[in-house]
């Protein structure tokens, strides 16, 4: 797996600026971003009181810098990443890209995130393909429950690997093989993990991940990317695409105005105006995923499955149950877990909100995220909360 190296640090926590307000146990919402990316955008807010001391050049060295980074993350190679707005933007671009006949299959989960709905939906009447959504047999959407689902018709399998409700665990490699094997493609939301779990494009077996930059990858929202396999570049449908991703665009002075062709990259689904140095987002999401990468991904997991392992060991059993799978190895970099009705856990949620216990509340359930600058003491302070 990538990125699995485990870097001796004393105290992560002194990374970030402290909370002093609440108990912040809520990053798979939105994280709190480190003082290295707080002091980049500072700087780069006062380089812009003299723009002219910047070259041509700037504009090309942040971009580069973090696909080099999220390359890292993920084992892959960073003319293969493109810089969104987010997820979204992502799975809008394979969905546009791709060359659809009527009748072809797009396969969803039940319960998925909403921006599986938002993309995929509209394709049916755009291309007259069909959004077939599939329910778990059991108590979590399994890779058994998609790859039943699976017929010739189906183009797409496109799912989180993490999910945002129960933080279940996709077994997204034996989704891959079986969407291989027939022909399809795998589009996986890796929004819940990338930056707290190692990945690896390659025993994953995804065709195209698209993430989410204001969670675990510790940026600001408005970010993320859309990794595509180098191998998919040439069948994907030409469109519109970022001026600056045109072959020889880092030479101002001999653009090619009359006929603009993408390089053979990613670059082409680069959110417009976005891949800059002087975009403040990109410069602060730059000092994150490079924290990101530094600290490693497997470091957040472990500290996370310790602290949540220990959240499910202590909360009171007459009134919680866990929402999410208790063997650490199928789940994400979080748990959840809820009241002994669904009005029970809405008065809970309230409760630890009037406590300035940070979580959130996610179709049902209490969504606990914890990341380095959390401790034991925190989840005492959860638990707490909820005997209250």
């Amino acid at each position: 797996m990538a990125t699995s190296t485990v870097p001796l640090q004393a105290d992560w926590r002194q990374e970030w600026f402290e909370i002093e307000d609440a108990t912040y146990l809520n990053v798979a919402s939105q994280s709190p971003m480190p003082k290295v990316s707080i002091r980049a955008v500072q700087a780069a807010l006062e380089a812009m009181k003299n723009p002219h001391h910047k070259a041509d050049s700037t504009f090309f060295e942040v971009p580069n810098r973090i696909r080099a980074s999220i390359a890292k993350l993920i084992d892959a190679k960073p003319e293969e990443i493109a810089l969104t707005s987010g997820a979204s933007a992502g799975v809008a671009a394979v969905a546009y890209a791709l060359a659809w006949k009527p009748g072809d299959e797009v396969i969803s989960a039940k319960g998925e995130f909403p921006l599986q709905y938002a993309a995929w939906k509209p394709m049916e009447e755009r291309e007259g393909l069909k959004l077939k959504i599939v329910s778990p047999r059991e108590r979590f959407i399994s890779a058994d429950d998609l790859i039943a689902a699976l017929t010739p018709r189906t183009r797409v399998v496109s799912v989180s690997m993490v999910r945002f409700d129960d933080g279940s665990l996709l077994d997204a490699a034996r989704v891959a093989a079986a969407c291989h094997k027939q022909g399809a493609l795998l589009l996986l939301d890796v929004s819940q993990c990338c930056g707290a779990m190692p990945l690896d494009v390659h025993q994953l077996g995804a065709d195209f991940l698209v993430c989410a930059g204001y969670k675990w990858l510790l940026g600001p929202f408005g970010t993320g990317f859309f990794w595509i396999k180098s191998e998919h570049l040439g069948m994907m449908r030409p469109g519109p695409f970022y001026w600056l991703a045109a072959l020889s665009s880092d030479n101002f002075s001999a653009l090619n105005l009359a006929d603009p062709k993408p390089g053979a990259n990613a670059k082409r689904w680069d959110s417009p105006e976005w891949a800059s140095y002087f975009n403040f987002n990109l410069v602060a999401l730059d000092g994150s995923v490079d924290f990101v990468v530094r600290m490693g991904p497997q470091t957040v997991l472990a500290h996370n499955r310790k602290l949540i392992g220990l959240m499910y060991e202590r909360l009171p059993k007459d009134r919680c149950v866990p929402a999410s799978p208790l063997d650490a190895g199928q789940r994400g970099p979080y748990g959840c877990f809820a009241g002994r009705s669904r009005e029970k856990t809405a008065e809970l949620y309230e409760h630890l909100r009037k406590e300035n216990v940070i979580v959130s509340l996610r179709e049902g359930n209490i969504r606990v995220s914890p990341h380095l600058f959390n401790t034991e003491r925190d989840i005492d302070r959860l638990i707490s909360a909820v005997t209250t």
